[in-house]
């Protein structure tokens, strides 16, 4: 039997030549032909309007829900450079060789931290998905950071900090939510 390092994507990607039978998946299960409508774009919500735009931000976004069920958000408060870095540790992290992957990725009892491939029950599937992944808790973060992985380095700073922000702004996006449900603000409680 194949050991996680072993049936990560990561590490044997590189040397194939072809994709193997596991990975191709039936006509059946492939998405079907895909039609992109030019006029019909992904609505793009500015949330850096400040208070005195909040209201025309929420029928924005309430607007975006409906015709669409998705949107984009732009100025919304998480850094560029906070991205890049979280991203650039990322692409570290799954750059690693495999068998260090898959160490950084044990510590954790509870298995709140896991890397695996494909999905969670690889041994189940006849067709895989052609991916690596890493998963974790992040909050709160003080009990789920310790197990997060200690390389790269940067790891738990860059991808607690980008954790906390984006958090942050999702609790904005719910918030807005909210209000255009009429719901009032403050119905939704969480501790940030």
């Amino acid at each position: 039997m194949e050991t996680l390092d072993e049936m990560l994507v990561s590490s044997w990607f590189n040397g194939q030549h072809s994709v193997p039978k596991s990975y191709v998946q039936p006509p059946e299960n492939r998405p079907g032909k895909l039609i992109f409508y030019s006029s019909k774009t992904i609505p793009v919500i500015d949330l850096g309007g400040g208070h005195d735009h909040q209201a025309e931000t929420v029928n924005q976004i309430m607007k975006a829900s409906q015709e669409y069920g998705i949107f984009q958000v732009i100025n919304h408060g998480v850094s560029n450079d906070l991205v890049e870095d979280a991203m650039n540790v990322f692409k570290e992290f799954h750059g690693m060789a495999a068998k260090e992957k898959v160490s950084e990725c044990s510590k954790d009892p509870n298995r709140s931290c896991k890397l695996y491939t494909s999905a969670e029950n690889y041994t189940k599937q006849s067709v895989h998905y052609w991916k690596d992944a890493l998963t974790h808790h992040c909050h709160p973060l003080e009990n789920y950071i310790k197990y997060w992985p200690q390389k790269p380095t940067t790891y738990r700073e860059i991808v607690g900090k980008y954790t906390k922000e984006v958090r942050k702004m999702g609790f904005q996006i719910l918030e807005m939510l909210c209000d255009g449900l009429g719901l009032g603000k403050g119905i939704l409680l969480w501790k940030t």
